[in-house]
């Protein structure tokens, strides 16, 4: 994954962290790069431990593309981890903190529902989580708490064209989706797959 593709994940991350702050939520911000943590929190205020969790947004993922003949158990294992293995266990070591009726969004993609060639590996991750999305909705049903999973087509710069409205999407509009997903707005909405991706997954 490009250097730019990955600051990207953590606009779409930074961007919806400051929308919850900005709707008067209290912030959690975990990450892989202390870097991109510590800029956060300079740009958020965080306020004090609270011991419970409202809503999750697992906002994780990594891109990479190689021919069928080509895929390596290296490059299978480097997405898988992220997209499909961090998933499982963020949400996983989140649960005893999660209050009855909360709401986990996870991030996943359109191209779960897509196929082009070398990106086997990367949209079966994707795919994955929107199998977690339909399936964690159904574990967690006893607790009230909702699933859904927010797709955006905001890092995938060479299918801009396939948009009906032709641009990226910004990353506020991801994030006033997550936000969407997340409130009471949405009480009665779990295992959808909602598509932020400027028509591309659907025309």
């Amino acid at each position: 994954m490009t250097k730019q593709k990955k600051n990207r994940i953590y606009v779409i991350g930074l961007a919806t962290a400051q929308q919850f702050a900005d709707e008067g939520a209290y912030v959690f911000i975990t990450g892989r790069r202390q870097e991109a943590l510590d800029s956060a929190v300079k740009r958020i205020v965080i306020k004090e431990e609270k011991g419970k969790l409202d809503i999750l947004f697992a906002n994780t993922g990594v891109a990479g593309s190689m021919p069928l003949q080509s895929i390596t158990k290296e490059f299978y294992d480097n997405i898988f981890n992220i997209n499909v293995k961090g998933v499982l266990f963020t949400v996983q070591k989140a649960l005893p903190p999660l209050n009855e009726g909360a709401s986990i969004i996870l991030n996943a993609s359109f191209v779960s529902i897509k196929g082009t060639p070398g990106s086997s590996v990367y949209f079966a991750s994707k795919a994955a989580v929107r199998s977690f999305a339909r399936c964690f909705c159904v574990d967690l049903k006893e607790r009230k708490i909702r699933v859904n999973a927010e797709v955006s087509k905001f890092i995938v710069d060479r299918l801009t064209s396939s948009t009906v409205l032709g641009r990226l999407g910004h990353p506020i509009e991801i994030a006033k989706a997550v936000v969407f997903l997340a409130s009471d707005d949405n009480s009665y909405v779990t295992g959808i797959e909602l598509f932020v991706d400027g028509g591309a997954g659907q025309i």
